[in-house]
């Protein structure tokens, strides 16, 4: 028992659920990390193909099958006219505006800059900067479904 009376105990309840900004910061912040391993594995010269588990049903059979696929990344970069790397970043399959003006692209100037960029970028995420446009695009889809 002195063990216990040397640490500092209190009363406490672990939620079950997560406010949805938190979740959506969750989200894009695990898309900005595939991005970052798409970068690095393009910096080596190699390819990224995460895997994910896919569960479907036997036509012939009518067994549950699951089986391990490679997921599709998609690459939120690509290069201009020009050639300066430009860099959007998207939630779902919708674009993030980057400020009130509407700009939807970073520019940059090499590749190593886009791997910084991204990094950062991450951060931000984690830090909430990108907490109204998430939400703004999260209004914008429910109303979607509202016509």
């Amino acid at each position: 028992m002195s063990t216990l009376n040397s640490l500092k105990l209190v009363v406490s309840k672990k939620h079950t659920s997560l406010a949805p900004i938190v979740i959506r910061r969750n989200k894009l912040c695990a898309k900005l990390h595939e991005q970052i391993e798409l970068c690095e594995a393009k910096k080596a010269g190699t390819s990224y193909a995460p895997k994910k588990i896919k569960t479907f049903i036997n036509k012939q059979t009518g067994e549950r099958m699951t089986v391990e696929t490679v997921k599709r990344v998609r690459e939120w970069f690509w290069i201009s006219d020009a050639g300066k790397i430009n860099l959007s970043i998207k939630y779902g399959a919708k674009t993030l505006p980057l400020n009130k003006k509407g700009a939807n692209a970073i520019e940059l100037n090499s590749g190593d800059d886009l791997l910084a960029t991204l990094k950062s970028l991450k951060v931000a995420a984690i830090n909430g900067e990108f907490d109204e446009a998430l939400n703004d695009m999260s209004i914008a889809t429910r109303q979607g479904f509202g016509k």
